[in-house]
Formats: C-alpha cells, sequence, structure tokens
C-alpha cells in the first residue's frame, strides 16, 4: 500500500525529515541514496536541495527540475521494511 508524504523538510547533509500520512516520520539520507547524476546533480547544490517540495498528486517529494523519489522506498527507508514487488508496482520480463 502506497503512503502519501504529506510533509518534507529538508536538513543539513542532504537528509529530509519526511512524515507520512499515517503518521509515520524520519529521516532519509539522500546522499546513500542517490549518487546525485542526471535529474539529481542540481540537488547537490544545497541551495536547490533545501527547495523540496510535496507534490500532492504524487505523493512524494520533488525538487525543480524534475527530480522526485518513490514514496514506497521512502517508506520502507523510514521503517526499516522490506520491499515486496508488489509494492513496486513493476513488470519483471518472462
Amino acid at each position: 500500500m502506497i503512503r502519501d508524504i504529506v510533509e518534507a523538510q529538508a536538513t543539513e547533509e542532504y537528509r529530509l525529515l519526511v512524515r507520512f500520512e499515517d503518521g509515520v516520520s524520519g529521516v532519509v539520507d539522500l546522499e546513500r541514496l542517490t549518487r546525485f547524476e542526471g535529474v539529481f546533480a542540481p540537488l547537490r547544490d544545497r541551495e536547490q536541495f533545501r527547495r523540496v517540495r510535496v507534490n500532492p498528486e504524487l505523493g512524494t517529494v520533488c525538487w525543480p527540475g524534475g527530480a522526485d523519489l518513490d514514496p514506497v522506498v521512502l517508506y520502507a527507508l523510514v521503517t526499516g521494511r522490506t520491499l515486496s514487488y508488489s509494492e513496486l508496482d513493476v513488470t519483471l520480463p518472462i
């Protein structure tokens, strides 16, 4: 089940404090999650990183320029849960 992010705040050292609609909250370390390449490259600039916003349509965090993160992955990181393929909504090749 996908739980939307309802609040996000950039903290020091490329970390995000996120709160989900079910009240679960925690810190996600983006340096461990991304390499800051491609669409994430501008986020290496701390000022750009601090421009994080919640996109209510997607239920996740996003930045100007199109970078966003999967709320299912963020929820798993915050809670320490293991993800299943059904939660990721992926189709595996046969």
